[in-house]
């Protein structure tokens, strides 16, 4: 599988260990920036790659700001997007078996490494459930 991720000026302290950690787990891996601490929209990351996780069905997305509360927002703008914004391995287990989430957020202010990598294999090794839960999600996309 491929991971996108994006962060923030906010989110960039962490964003190479998150890479590692996908990357030690042999997941590919496309960074699409910021690659700096200047101030920058986190919507325009958002955006860029919402973009690219919509074109490659396959993949998944990861988005990193100071809460994570504006790239979610952000992502969810965008029709086919189920980003979830997550605090602990439980939420992103059950953003993935219960909702079909295909891009993951959280906030580097808000949660540490080793946090960050509970919620990573939480993500990476749970699977939609489908069944009951594919009409709810079917019903997101109005």
């Amino acid at each position: 599988m491929k991971f996108y991720i994006a962060t923030d000026h906010a989110g960039i302290s962490i964003k190479a260990d998150v890479i590692g950690m996908l990357k030690s787990r042999g997941f590919d891996v496309e960074d699409l920036g910021t690659n700096s601490s200047k101030r920058v929209d986190y919507t325009d990351f958002a955006h860029k790659l919402c973009q690219k996780v919509l074109k490659d069905k396959t993949s998944q997305g990861i988005l990193i700001c100071g809460t994570g509360i504006g790239m979610s927002l952000a992502a969810n703008k965008h029709r086919g997007i189920r980003a979830a914004l997550c605090h602990d391995s439980y939420t992103a287990s059950m953003a993935k078996a219960h909702n079909d989430a295909n891009v993951l957020c959280f906030g580097e202010r808000v949660v540490g490494l080793g946090v960050v990598e509970s919620i990573i294999d939480a993500w990476c090794n749970t699977s939609f459930e489908g069944g009951r839960h594919a009409l709810r999600v079917e019903k997101i996309e109005i």
